[in-house]
């Protein structure tokens, strides 16, 4: 792809740079952005910075926030017993948006994968086993991706609340094996966590 301008090849590259977004449409928004008002670029490019500078992670849960301790988590119109463990922050999104749970979230970052070099210790578990051991919660819904990884990060933790008194359910398997819990549409992901079932160790 040749360029006219180096400033737009650069800006290109940058969008380019972005997952899921090639160089064709990396230049096409390039090319909007140049045909709007500089104070829409200015305000797009502040928006980003202001958003790098200030995100935190929740001391508590993991998740994205504004401040050390995120909204849900600070909400205390929830149930505090009840705590969804996910994979991922996209994972907290996805259940929020079908509406149909009112506990709060742990956010691990990951699933336990070998072959990637990714163990427990690379995960937010030992943040999880803390909480459990304050004895507030009740249950652990395991919203977690229905893979042989998350099959084994989910038998992981519950061998390490073997001795605590604390429910482990998983969500139903209305979610295909081996697909991914973001991307499963909002009233199949609804129903698998109001529907979820008691996990036990085999």
């Amino acid at each position: 792809m040749n360029f006219s301008s180096k400033l737009i090849e650069e800006a290109v590259n940058a969008f380019a740079s972005l997952p899921g977004i090639g160089k064709k449409t990396a230049l096409r928004l390039v090319l909007h952005l140049v045909g709007q008002e500089e104070e829409v670029s200015e305000n797009f490019a502040n928006a980003l910075v202001k958003m790098r500078k200030g995100i935190k992670e929740c001391t508590v849960c993991h998740n994205i926030s504004d401040d050390e301790i995120c909204e849900v988590c600070a909400n205390k119109s929830r149930d505090h017993s009840l705590v969804c463990v996910v994979e991922s922050i996209r994972d907290v999104m996805a259940i929020e948006d079908t509406g149909q749970f009112r506990g709060i979230y742990h956010v691990l970052g990951g699933v336990i994968s070998p072959i990637e070099g990714v163990g427990p210790a690379d995960l937010n578990i030992t943040s999880l086993i803390h909480r459990v051991q304050k004895g507030e919660i009740k249950e652990l819904i395991m919203a977690i991706s229905p893979t042989i990884e998350g099959d084994t990060t989910i038998f992981f933790i519950s061998k390490q609340l073997a001795d605590h008194q604390v429910k482990v359910s998983t969500i139903a398997r209305g979610i295909s094996f081996g697909g991914e819990l973001e991307y499963a549409d909002e009233l199949t992901l609804g129903r698998s966590i109001v529907s979820r079932l008691p996990y036990r160790v085999r």
